[in-house]
């Protein structure tokens, strides 16, 4: 299939092509907040350090803002008409990393102080909450006829991230083994909520606020879902094996943690003798310490966790394609949720 006429560019030219039309409109919007909460929004998003100099190199990709921008060209209008949609996912998107971290008491995020340690669990709570204001009134505010439509779709996709929070909070209570045990579909239907959430209502958005009819809004939700398995998948794995140097976690972090990861969950249920062997390791009375943790991860190598998550990733990304090749998109936009969706899951962090 010939996705364009002209050469398509990569994926990191995309992300930076969508950022750089969102920045501005972003930047103005986080200026309307409180001082205070603006203070720790610049720390959060990457733009400054604790002491509000600046960070370089410590923003994220802008995947939610670059969906909603391909999005709104996909469904056949202009980057610009998604530029309200786009700065409300990312407004979202960090307020839920900000609450993430305080609830899973990780202290670093994106290789240096995650925001409650830099400023308190208080601040930090404030901080997530006043974005999450900032994006529902940014969204209301958003030009053109499909500004009620997008903030009902919004909501609908903040109660399925808050459900899945909640999913991925009281896998934590629940044993490893036997009939309370969680099962990997289970764990794809947290993902699909706590992770695919935003993506799919990211690039939904976008559809939306350019006057896409329903159907074609509906089918970029289901590929944002989709890619929200697979890319929660691939971060549970460098969760296990990834570098620390370029993840920002402690090796083993989550096993560490006994963090039902997608993994694990799939090593366990195989019919191998490292998983009874990783059965026992995980239901220790004794935490697990360096060498365990080590051990750990060969075991559910060994028993096909880490073969598992591939084949994971790579069908929910088949999903996806086919979510994008059944619905009416514009050709040049297409290509780029086609280049853009496999890069973020073939990631190292």
């Amino acid at each position: 299939m010939t996705l364009s006429t002209t050469r398509q560019a990569s994926a990191p030219q995309i992300l930076d092509r969508c950022r750089e039309l969102v920045r501005p409109a972003l930047v103005e919007s986080v200026s309307r907040l409180h001082p205070w909460h603006a203070e720790t929004a610049a720390f959060s998003l990457g733009w400054s350090g604790a002491s509000g100099e600046p960070a370089p190199g410590s923003q994220g990709k802008g995947v939610r803002q670059a969906l909603a921008v391909l999005g709104a060209e996909a469904a056949g209008g202009s980057g610009a008409d998604a530029v309200g949609g786009a700065v409300a996912v990312e407004l979202i998107h960090t307020f839920s990393l900000i609450h993430d971290d305080i609830m899973d008491g990780d202290e670093t995020r994106r290789r240096r102080p995650a925001l409650w340690k830099a400023y308190g669990t208080g601040p930090a709570v404030l901080a997530g909450d006043a974005m999450f204001a900032l994006a529902v009134s940014t969204l209301a505010e958003a030009p053109g006829p499909g500004g009620a439509a997008a903030v009902r779709r919004m909501a609908g996709a903040l109660g399925d991230l808050v459900r899945g929070q909640a999913q991925d909070l009281l896998f934590e209570s629940r044993p490893w083994t036997g009939p309370e045990a969680v099962l990997p579909r289970e764990y794809r239907t947290m993902a699909t909520h706590k992770t695919g959430s935003l993506l799919g209502c990211a690039a939904a958005l976008g559809a939306v606020l350019a006057g896409a009819p329903p159907s074609t809004a509906q089918a970029l939700d289901r590929a944002g879902r989709h890619l929200g398995v697979a890319f929660q998948a691939v971060d549970d794995l460098l969760g296990i094996w990834g570098d620390p140097q370029v993840t920002g976690k402690p090796v083993h972090s989550d096993l560490r943690r006994l963090k039902k990861t997608y993994p694990v969950l799939a090593a366990l249920t195989a019919d191998h003798p490292a998983a009874r062997r990783l059965e026992a390791l995980l239901t220790a009375e004794e935490p697990l310490d360096d060498a365990a943790a080590r051990r750990a991860a060969e075991l559910t190598d060994a028993a096909g966790g880490r073969r598992a998550v591939v084949a994971e990733a790579r069908e929910h990304l088949a999903s996806a394609r086919a979510c994008l090749d059944r619905a009416p998109l514009a050709e040049g936009a297409r290509g780029d949720l086609l280049t853009l969706i496999p890069y973020l899951v073939d990631r190292t962090a």
